[in-house]
């Protein structure tokens, strides 16, 4: 051990009274290094790789910390275009962490960077940081310096480098323990340098003071190290003296959390509620494809375009855009700032290499403490219209026109014949007929009635004293277990009708709209329904949403009277006995396939009784509440003719 602790020394160690700590920028596990480095031990002076014109605006910045700021230094515009460099004032910056750590333990901080007229950012490919949680930063930072590109001879990374080990040899003459945070991309030549006393450039003069402006809270993405929830997390965490230790994985899983409640909240009203079919099976799957996902993009942790990307396929455009939406939010950058120094002056906006200034003047942007570089990826969400559009789409239907869209026609009619076909299985296992195994297997093996009878083998009567071939036989259980087997003949008749009831009680004001429709061709059933109105949530031109509260589907079709104008009807009371009692007024066959989430009620069964007819009921929770969920929701066009767009505006 103390051998591994030598080597470590050796590899971080400039001096006797310097030791360098090689960070990564933009992650909050390099900065829980740097905070435990220097909360673990002493340090006369912590060395930041800054230029010294942003100390007072840095520092002030951090006061106001957990609210985000940019220390802006304007450059000379390039082509013409603006152009200014920043310091983000980001918690998981492992430069920032430093600064805020020191100045918490009263350690003086010296910015040994070298001032520039325009700076050239020097991003670094790296492994994901996640892995100093099994190995040390001295065997990470040795580890990439074959990977790391060696600075242009000259140019401003090597100027910058040379300063750095200028000013750390005027340090130690002043400070006997030093520990100097110095980018990774930058370590082994500082070293080379320090050691060598290589000749050094003196700063270059600034054309304008450096100044802080705070950053729109849906912009923070783009100069956050981490993902805006995340680093929130980190912040509270903080404010709670909670261990952060494993918060860059684990803060993914709260991120899940936080975004399906407030995918729930969006789509509950005081109306309706909706099922929760994102449920923990999903997510434990949800987390495995995102792991395996992250490995093949060789890292760790995963991006937020994995995240989005996988929560789009596994659970729906809604809950990625609800993902999405929550891992860029920020609380803290929400709230009105308390009392004491403030920014400048209005919010500043940001993307990848721009900043849109409060004026309307756009610069090129560089960031003094980039992490992974970012990139723009595509990914198609279908988000849901701005009421305005709706609305105006709304105006414009026509109330004489309407039909289906095929392809959730052909979704439902699958699944109905798949109820079908379980309905028959439940009515052939009524008539199934057990008996005791003779000659013939049949059916198969009852085993539930074979173990029923299991002690029967075993309670014959005592024999004593020799047998009829003279042996004698010891009292004891007989071997011989009465096996059964079952019979199923087929069953009779067919299932015509099937009954949906996905929301029960039904409120007629929420599912106002009842109808019933016919069908195209000889493929697709007769259906009755009572549903929400499509024209509240319009998702295209000519095109509304609406959903089911429960459906009767008549297969093979044939026209019928609408159920929800028909006097024989008119007995029923509420919106599930009239579509039931339309099932068995209709159904030619003694049985009806109810699929409810509640048991049938007495007086449903009384309802098919009065007609000669027989529920067959199948809970709904048998199936998947995506599934249930994805078929509930149905589209309405306005004409045959909006057929050859819709695809635009519904997403299968």
């Amino acid at each position: 051990m103390a051998n591994i602790d030598e080597t470590t020394g050796a590899v971080l160690r400039l001096s006797t009274r310097i030791e360098v700590l090689p960070v990564l920028h933009g992650s909050g596990d390099m900065a829980q290094e740097v905070r435990e480095t220097l909360i673990g031990r002493r340090f006369d002076c912590l060395a930041v790789p800054l230029p010294p014109s942003v100390e007072s605006m840095l520092e002030r910045a951090v006061e106001v910390l957990p609210r985000i700021s940019l220390v802006m230094l304007p450059e000379p515009d390039e082509n013409e275009i603006p152009a200014c460099s920043f310091i983000p004032v980001d918690p998981c910056q492992a430069v920032i962490m430093g600064v805020r750590v020191a100045k918490g333990e009263g350690i003086p901080r010296a910015y040994i960077d070298r001032d520039v007229t325009a700076f050239v950012p020097t991003p670094v490919a790296s492994p994901d940081p996640y892995a100093l949680k099994q190995v040390s930063l001295a065997a990470f930072a040795s580890a990439l310096v074959p990977c790391l590109p060696v600075p242009a001879q000259p140019g401003q990374q090597w100027d910058r480098i040379g300063w750095m080990a200028f000013r750390l040899h005027e340090l130690e003459l002043e400070y006997e323990s030093i520990l100097c945070l110095c980018p990774l991309a930058d370590w082994p030549w500082l070293r080379e340098a320090y050691k060598q006393r290589r000749p050094y450039a003196a700063p270059e003069p600034l054309t304008e003071a450096p100044s802080v402006y705070s950053v729109e809270p849906p912009t923070l993405y783009f100069v956050l190290g981490e993902l805006p929830f995340i680093t929130e997390l980190y912040e509270r965490r903080r404010l709670d003296a909670r261990s952060d230790r494993h918060l860059s994985v684990d803060g993914i899983k709260e991120l899940l959390l936080e975004a399906r409640t407030r995918w729930m909240a969006d789509r509950e009203t005081k109306t309706h509620s909706v099922a929760n079919w994102v449920t923990p099976q999903l997510l434990q799957l949800y987390l495995q494809y995102v792991r395996n996902l992250a490995l093949m993009d060789h890292r760790l942790t995963p991006d937020l375009y994995t995240l989005v990307s996988a929560a789009k396929q596994m659970a729906g455009d809604e809950f990625a855009i609800s993902l999405l939406r929550t891992a860029k939010s920020y609380a803290f950058q929400e709230e009105q700032p308390g009392s004491g120094w403030t920014t400048d002056g209005p919010a500043i906006s940001a993307g990848i290499d721009k900043m849109e200034f409060p004026d309307g003047r756009i610069a090129r942007g560089k960031n003094r403490l980039q992490g992974s570089p970012l990139m723009w990826r595509s990914l198609w969400l279908r988000p849901r219209p701005a009421r305005v559009k709706s609305r105006q789409w709304a105006l414009q239907w026509n109330p004489f026109r309407q039909c289906s869209w095929p392809p959730e026609d052909n979704r439902i009619e699958s699944f109905t014949r798949h109820v079908r076909e379980q309905a028959r299985a439940i009515l052939g296992a009524d008539l199934a007929r057990v008996e005791k195994f003779t000659t013939s297997v049949k059916d198969g093996v009852d085993l539930r009635e074979t173990l029923r009878h299991w002690y029967t083998g075993h309670q014959r009567p005592e024999q004593h004293g020799p047998n009829v071939s003279g042996r004698s036989t010891r009292p004891g259980r007989s071997n011989r277990i009465e096996v059964y087997v079952k019979e199923i003949p087929p069953a009779r008749g067919n299932v015509e009708v099937v009954v949906f009831l996905f929301d029960t009680p039904a409120d007629p004001e929420v599912y106002s709209w009842q109808s019933t429709w016919y069908a195209e061709h000889d493929q697709e059933s007769t259906l009755c329904f009572y549903a929400s109105p499509y024209q509240q949530r319009m998702v295209g031109p000519g095109i509304g949403q609406s959903r089911y509260g429960g459906a009767m589907f008549l297969f093979p079709p044939r026209p019928i009277p609408n159920i929800w104008e028909d006097p024989a009807l008119s007995f029923s009371r509420t919106l599930e006995e009239r579509i039931i009692a339309g099932a068995a007024l209709h159904s030619r066959e003694p049985h009806i396939v109810l699929v409810s989430p509640i048991p049938p009620l007495e007086r449903w069964r009384r309802i098919a009784r009065q007609f000669h007819r027989r529920l067959v009921s199948i809970p709904l929770s048998r199936f998947s509440g995506q599934t249930v969920d994805r078929l509930r929701h149905f589209h309405v066009l306005n004409g045959h003719e909006i057929r050859s767009y819709a695809t635009r505006f519904i997403l299968e």
